[in-house]
């Protein structure tokens, strides 16, 4: 039974005969179309970047925006529908501040994923709405601070049930995908968008999960990623936008900033000089099995 041009697509909270969500489905395909964007997890901090395709020479360089600061220690990147992005960056602060207000301390990373979550989720509920057509990236630092015992209040018995274990410490780097659907998942390396199949290849070469990747190694695989994946979209001019968030002892100490342009460009550069290499070698391959 299909249920392609049956009507189950003009509704957002109705599902198809097979149980599918078309509108979510369109939602994903809308993010497809945006330029690619990544988040890296590294060993002392977190790198977001994004690919903004030049889609005017009227354009001011460094204008225009896509990677914003949620609170003074998490960021945000998203791909797809660029006002979807703005108006979840703005209700992605709101929740900031109202735990701010209400808990007078920052607010986790994993915190805010969950909460931004259930409210994209939301508006795949209602026939009255639409779905976000972004996915975002979220990275964060959260403060490392020793856990009480087992997070309750009070000493407890040093040993047994409601012990508690020297040196153990909460906080530390933390990167949230939150897709159309309202999903989100907890990532090493994330990444969305037209290239984001040839960025998830690149970034599971990484082997992120052994946590052996300084932040400054980040942002250079970050600027040689996105080059890689634009790579099949060269007819179009593209800005590479890069920010990274460390611990309290690292280049930002504990606050989301934009990479300085100097390491940026020398990432650049970096990544221009690999790719050129790639080509160089393939050329080479090809000239090989010609000759044969």
């Amino acid at each position: 039974m299909t249920s392609i041009g049956t009507g189950y697509d003009l509704s957002n909270s109705v599902f198809s005969p097979d149980g599918r969500n078309f509108q979510v489905e369109y939602a994903t395909k809308a993010v497809e179309n945006g330029g690619t964007a990544i988040g890296i997890r590294c060993k002392d901090g977190v790198v977001l970047a994004v690919e903004k395709i030049i889609t005017s020479k009227l354009l001011k360089p460094g204008t225009n925006k896509r990677i914003a600061t949620i609170d003074k220690h998490i960021g945000v990147v998203s791909s797809g529908l660029v006002p979807d992005g703005r108006h979840f960056i703005s209700r992605a602060r709101d929740e900031a501040s109202s735990w701010r207000r209400s808990i007078k301390g920052p607010i986790q990373t994993s915190v805010i994923a969950s909460r931004l979550g259930s409210y994209v989720q939301m508006y795949t509920l209602y026939s009255s709405v639409r779905p976000f057509g972004v996915t975002t990236i979220i990275g964060g630092w959260d403060a490392e601070d020793e856990l009480p015992v087992d997070g309750q209040v009070g000493s407890g018995p040093k040993i047994g049930a409601g012990g508690k274990e020297e040196g153990l410490k909460s906080g530390g780097p933390g990167l949230y995908m939150i897709e159309p659907s309202g999903l989100y998942w907890g990532y090493y390396g994330a990444a969305t968008g037209k290239g984001r199949q040839v960025a998830k290849g690149e970034l599971e070469k990484l082997n992120l999960q052994n946590g052996t990747l300084s932040l400054l190694d980040g942002v250079k695989e970050a600027a040689r990623i996105i080059y890689v994946a634009h790579d099949d979209s060269k007819d179009k001019d593209f800005e590479l936008e890069m920010t990274w968030i460390s611990g309290k002892d690292g280049p930002t100490h504990g606050r989301h900033e934009e990479v300085p342009a100097k390491l940026r460009e020398e990432a650049e550069k970096a990544a221009k000089k690999a790719l050129e290499g790639e080509d160089e070698d393939d050329d080479a391959a090809k000239g090989d099995k010609m000759e044969e």
